[in-house]
């Protein structure tokens, strides 16, 4: 699974990780997440990620 940083803050979304804070599970791929989910650092939406 890939990785993907807000071009916003730098905060890196690491699927095997998650972001259990915000309810999404480890072992979660990005395009899984929900749409209405944002930056846990900033608040940007999925639009200002990249794949890294």
């Amino acid at each position: 699974m890939k990785s993907y940083r807000c071009v916003i803050c730098d905060y890196i979304y690491d699927p095997v990780i998650g972001d259990r804070d915000n309810g999404v599970a480890a072992g979660t791929p990005f395009a899984d997440i929900p749409d209405s989910w944002v930056c846990p650092i900033c608040g940007a939406d999925k639009s200002n990620f990249e794949e890294v």
